[in-house]
């Protein structure tokens, strides 16, 4: 068979699953724990946002990602921006998860003005004094992911500790662990 007679390939797709509307698709993912961030660019714009979408990529390069909505607007920011931080946040920073998920406060530096933060020690971006981690990044890669992007950071520093809990997000709530208990003997 030459080219010209070989069948066109058949696109198939896979039928769509029970209940992967918006709603039951955010249900069932909203049943996987995630962690809570604060993604931040720097600049003469500084901005900050609330993600749960955040993961490492790789070791070797140290690649992290996080998605951000297209109609967000840290996605123009970080669209335009070299660098950007995250802050893992700890349990007790429920309030500034909650902040920084606000759209409706105003925009710029105003916002970092409730969040105690220090400049990156590489790139000066903001991160949130307290987190359990902190990283800078530089933008290495971004793709599409539908109604989001995929935005890829290269890491060119990080800081921080896992010796306190960490601030969860499950069913659409933030969530806190609770403490593991000892046993008691008698």
């Amino acid at each position: 068979m030459n080219r010209e007679t070989m069948p066109s390939p058949r696109r198939e797709t896979a039928p769509s699953p029970r209940g992967a509307d918006g709603r039951g698709l955010r249900e069932a993912l909203g049943t996987f724990a995630t962690g809570v961030t604060v993604v931040t660019v720097g600049g003469p714009h500084p901005h900050g946002m609330t993600a749960n979408s955040f993961t490492s990529v790789s070791l070797d390069p140290p690649l992290v990602l996080v998605c951000v909505r297209r109609d967000a607007v840290m996605h123009e920011r970080l669209a335009g921006a070299r660098f950007f931080g995250v802050s893992v946040l700890a349990a007790h920073q429920e309030d500034l998860a909650r902040h920084f998920a606000n759209h409706w406060r105003s925009l710029g530096g105003a916002p970092f003005d409730a969040a105690e933060c220090l400049p990156g020690p590489r790139t000066q971006v903001p991160l949130i004094s307290g987190a359990l981690a902190r990283f800078e990044c530089a933008l290495w890669r971004s793709y599409d992911g539908g109604d989001h992007t995929i935005f890829l950071g290269n890491v060119l520093s990080l800081d921080g500790t896992g010796d306190r809990d960490a601030l969860l997000f499950l069913g659409g709530r933030f969530r806190r662990l609770m403490p593991e208990h000892s046993e008691v003997t008698a």
